[in-house]
């Protein structure tokens, strides 16, 4: 009895220790759910003519929620105001439409949810579901079609709006200004060709946005636009390619003020180069000014003097090109600036570079005698300087060697601002690595039509090189750092020797850009050189 009894026991644990081991872990709960939810029906049923109606209701056969609503949902035509659809944020087996914008007549409507529709628990998508109707007899079923390109990067924005606006008696070139396009698309996020569909025919304007608010309409400061160069008539079997630039923003003055003594900042936005500002006011005889551009916002700075004390506003007309405006500028008695100066050359320093100098108030004398190079040697190096009075930046360019370490002493009263303040003494050390430490990069050019500006950007467009080329040469990039660059060559048309963008208004396009299709990668002591032939 007492061998069955310790036999009992040990049974009983051992199965214990199973269910305990087997309650351990989670039950397996078979695959992963893949699939998307299903349509049961809508009400009014897809595809309805003589819509009349302010709400639809579309019914799916599991709980669904929506995501991103704002980005994917694309409404062709616009409806302003747009409709409300819910449930936004909460899960549920069916998803309201309610209209309410005035619709017009004989019009064809998509509503397209791109991948804003998606099952509760595994977010399984419904990709592109579209739900059209119309108000009247038929549905419109013509389509454009085309592809997106960007005119400077390699690859173009997602989120691209593409809309036609319908030519009738009322269009104008200022209509993506103000009025909503008569019909719409959207690239998303996942593709650069794009499809507008359910158009009646008619012709059009071909246009695309990439709309920073999403409001349908064109911001130049904002905003990227595209353009065909002609109107389409639909039908048609052509495919169009649209070409995104940055319009370079219309030059404009922005509430010009006195932000220190005698330093008047003119905020503006557009290209500030040959703008001219002259006080319009009576000043004294042995008034001066001079104008700097600030090196961190958009701003044209004005320095005058002497200080005027008995004048409490100064008069000014501005002129830029086509641009001509008067202001109005209130003075006052505040303090000066203190003269600070800064290197911006800094640590090493590259064998194609010059050593910089710039400060907050305007440079007008510089005593070469009073600036002393030593290298590490401690041998005195000659150079030469030149200075950029809009930057208000000097440049000392001076031979250099591999390897080698330079000491920059600026001794007391070697430069004078505008306001007769001096320097104390400044001291600035420069390094140079080997010619070893860098990578040089020989580009040949085909078919290229000249001149044209060779670029190497990095992987975001950002220049790090450029060279203008006007006639057939190996173009020959030296001491770059190691790193991986992008090639492009810019045509330069009107030969200003630098990229123009287009305009919308004038209707004209970007300056062509041509991309090198691989990455060049650039290693230190490593002389790659590179054909590229470019396309007509």
């Amino acid at each position: 009895m007492r061998n069955t009894f310790y036999i009992l026991i040990l049974i009983l644990t051992i199965g214990l220790t199973i269910v305990s081991c087997a309650n351990r872990g989670n039950p397996a709960g078979g695959p992963k759910d893949v699939t998307a939810p299903k349509i049961v029906k809508s009400t009014p049923e897809n595809y309805v003519t003589n819509f009349n109606g302010k709400e639809i209701k579309i019914y799916f056969d599991e709980y669904v929620k929506i995501k991103n609503l704002s980005k994917q949902l694309i409404i062709s035509p616009p409806m302003d105001p747009a409709p409300e659809v819910t449930p936004l944020g909460t899960a549920s087996k069916y998803i309201t439409i309610k209209i309410n914008d005035t619709l017009l007549e004989n019009t064809t409507y998509a509503f397209n949810f791109g991948n804003s529709i998606t099952d509760n628990n595994e977010e399984n998508p419904y990709s592109y579901y579209k739900y059209i109707l119309s108000t009247g007899s038929y549905i419109d079923s013509l389509s454009v079609k085309g592809e997106i390109l960007d005119a400077s990067l390699r690859k173009p924005d997602d989120f691209v709006s593409v809309r036609l606006y319908e030519i009738d008696s009322t269009f104008k070139d200022s209509i993506v200004y103000n009025k909503l396009p008569k019909y719409v698309t959207n690239t998303l996020d996942s593709t650069t060709t794009f499809s507008i569909d359910n158009i009646k025919a008619g012709k059009y304007m071909l246009v695309a946005l990439k709309d920073a608010n999403q409001d349908n309409k064109f911001q130049q400061l904002t905003d990227k636009i595209a353009f065909y160069k002609n109107h389409i008539t639909v039908p048609t079997d052509s495919s169009f390619t649209l070409k995104l630039f940055k319009e370079e923003a219309d030059f404009m003055v922005i509430r010009p003020r006195l932000v220190a003594g005698e330093k008047i900042a003119f905020g503006y936005q557009g290209d500030y180069k040959n703008t001219e500002i002259k006080t319009t006011s009576v000043v004294p005889e042995d008034f001066k000014y001079t104008i700097t551009k600030d090196p961190k916002t958009d701003s044209l700075n004005y320095w005058y003097k002497p200080r005027l004390k008995d004048t409490d506003s100064l008069l000014f007309t501005v002129k830029n090109k086509n641009y001509t405006e008067d202001f109005t500028v209130k003075i006052g008695d505040q303090p000066r600036d203190s003269l600070k100066m800064e290197a911006i050359t800094k640590g090493n320093l590259n064998f194609k570079d010059n050593f910089k100098l710039t400060a907050n108030i305007p440079l007008v004398k510089f005593n070469e005698k009073q600036l002393i190079i030593l290298d590490k040697d401690s041998v005195k190096v000659t150079f030469k300087t030149s200075l950029d009075t809009l930057s208000n930046t000097y440049s000392f360019a001076f031979d250099k060697t591999e390897n080698n370490k330079y000491a920059i002493q600026i001794l007391p009263e070697a430069f004078t601002d505008f306001f007769e303040n001096k320097n104390d003494t400044l001291n600035y050390r420069l390094s140079t690595k080997s010619f070893a430490d860098y990578g040089n990069v020989r580009i040949t050019l085909y078919n290229a039509k000249y001149p044209v500006i060779a670029q190497l950007t990095d992987d975001k467009g950002e220049i790090k090189a450029e060279i203008y080329s006007t006639e057939p040469e190996p173009l020959d990039f030296r001491y770059l750092d190691p790193a991986k660059y992008y090639l492009r060559v810019i045509f330069d048309a009107n030969k200003n020797q630098k990229y123009d963008s287009g305009s919308y208004l004038k209707k004209r396009q970007p300056e062509r850009i041509s991309h090198f299709n691989e990455v060049i990668e650039v290693r230190a002591n490593w002389d790659p050189i590179i054909d590229f032939t470019l396309l007509d």
